[in-house]
């Protein structure tokens, strides 16, 4: 700013329009990011912004210099999304600094980015990332007038407030309706083959929609190992994660009708007795487990670790010692606990244990009946979830993509 001032000095011109102005700006200011600003509200919006805001006696309008620095963390590796091989970057706070990241994957002029303002007070830049004459155009202007009629104050909690906004309230489906990211090269990869992304400033969390449920089942090391390991890898990801949901309530409707139970599965009857029934052990540990995640969250990272494996050994133990529980019900939470950390999506791992809840509710409750309507309300739940724009959740398989679909099925190689 101090050159550019020096420079203004050293001119001796007279300017009677914005046009002139700028004109004048684009030969002497030694400042590339300069625009005009004809509205008052621009011009402040712009100043309170840190753009700096050059006024000329008798021009009715101003030039805005963006010579803004903003200090940001270093781009390091995000912690929820982790891989063994490939990049170690991952998004910041800053947007111009996260659309450089895109920038530095994509360099094809065909991908373009929008700029919009959301928030009454807050104003905060949103910028929506695309691959133009790849994404769905219908589905784009859609989005980008539903980022323009959003009403609200501020964007206080960045990508998550928007994404409230933006996401129609039915608070019965705990499934999560967009794919957030933390990862430069996750997010190139989804717009090239299509996708959106939504960049809010302040956020180093990435929104790509459409999203549909095997978006989610998916991880970034898939596409970083050989196609067969990554085959290998997500299916073992995709069948331990769904057992997290069926394993208690199914282990807990056999132990009820246990002439059900063949020989060779004997040993899944519990042999020992407790003083609570086997249903409220199973809803204690699921409750106790999520206290030991938050105890974990709020003790000193050096100490978390340590916390949360020594907690649940001590108590484990000591439940069933005086008599509480028996090992039978520690076991199976146990496993549901740790595969609930094999797929990174923290919100769909709690929308299925929302779900394993109300199986096994239903199954105490009402036997194989109880069940089999569990398992047809997460059909349910699944089949009318809607992400951004109403697109289907279900997708490749409704509408059905044999293509796709066998792309999500099976890693195969990227050329």
């Amino acid at each position: 700013m101090q050159h550019v001032i020096d420079t203004l000095l050293q001119k001796d011109a007279k300017v009677q329009s914005i046009t002139e102005l700028l004109s004048f700006c684009s030969s002497c200011v030694s400042y590339i990011e300069v625009s005009a600003a004809n509205e008052y509200e621009d011009a402040v919006s712009a100043l309170l912004s840190g753009v700096a805001v050059l006024l000329c006696d008798g021009v009715d309008g101003c030039v805005c210099m963006d010579c803004r620095r903003f200090p940001c963390r270093n781009i390091t590796e995000p912690e929820n999304d982790k891989v063994l091989r490939g990049s170690r970057v991952g998004f910041v706070e800053t947007l111009t600094d996260n659309t450089a990241l895109i920038r530095r994957y994509i360099r094809d002029p065909r991908l373009k980015m929008t700029a919009h303002k959301v928030g009454e007070i807050s104003k905060t830049d949103v910028i929506v990332c695309y691959m133009d004459g790849v994404a769905d155009k219908e589905y784009l202007k859609k989005l980008q007038s539903a980022i323009d009629g959003v009403k609200t104050d501020a964007l206080v909690l960045s990508s998550q407030s928007l994404a409230e906004c933006l996401i129609k309230k039915k608070w019965y489906n705990p499934f999560p309706k967009i794919k957030f990211t933390e990862r430069p090269d996750c997010a190139a990869a989804h717009i090239i083959e299509g996708k959106i992304a939504v960049i809010t400033d302040n956020s180093p969390a990435v929104m790509l929609l459409p999203s549909s449920i095997f978006d989610f089942l998916q991880e970034t090391d898939d596409f970083y190992l050989p196609p067969l390991v990554g085959t290998y890898l997500r299916a073992i990801r995709c069948t331990v994660f769904f057992l997290t949901l069926f394993l208690s309530p199914l282990w807990y409707l056999l132990i009820s009708y246990p002439q059900w139970i063949p020989p060779w599965l004997d040993f899944i009857k519990v042999q020992e007795q407790a003083v609570m029934p086997v249903v409220f052990q199973l809803f204690v540990l699921e409750f106790a487990i999520d206290g030991l995640k938050l105890a974990a969250l709020n003790t000193p990272s050096m100490l978390s670790g340590s916390f949360s494996i020594i907690g649940g050994l001590i108590l484990g133990d000591f439940a069933v010692r005086v008599g509480w529980f028996v090992p039978d019900t520690i076991f199976y939470m146990a496993f549901v606990a740790i595969a609930n950390f094999s797929q990174p999506s923290y919100e769909l791992g709690y929308a299925f244990k929302f779900l394993r809840l109300l199986i096994l509710a239903l199954t105490a409750l009402f036997g194989v009946y109880g069940f089999i309507s569990g398992f047809v309300i997460f059909l349910s739940l699944i089949a009318t979830n809607k992400t951004v724009g109403d697109k289907s959740y279900l997708y490749p398989l409704i509408p059905f993509d044999a293509k796709a679909l066998r792309s999500l099925i099976i890693r195969r190689r990227k050329r």
